[in-house]
């Protein structure tokens, strides 16, 4: 086990609901929750991407 605690979608839309003035309809916080917790799993994968001090972004994006 890492010493970084479990994301808790569920604490988080307790918190920001009120805070932002939305009312999350209990028949949709599941998939709210379950969307919360994709995006923080992706964010957590962009913050892993080693990144020197001197690294710039690139000019030009291609596919």
């Amino acid at each position: 086990m890492s010493g970084k605690p479990e994301f808790d979608a569920q604490a988080v839309i307790d918190a920001m609901a009120p805070m932002i003035g939305i009312e999350i309809d209990p028949d949709f916080r599941e998939g709210v929750a379950a969307n919360l917790k994709l995006t923080a799993d992706l964010a957590q994968l962009v913050l892993s991407f080693p990144i020197e001090d001197g690294d710039q972004p690139a000019a030009v994006f291609e596919a």
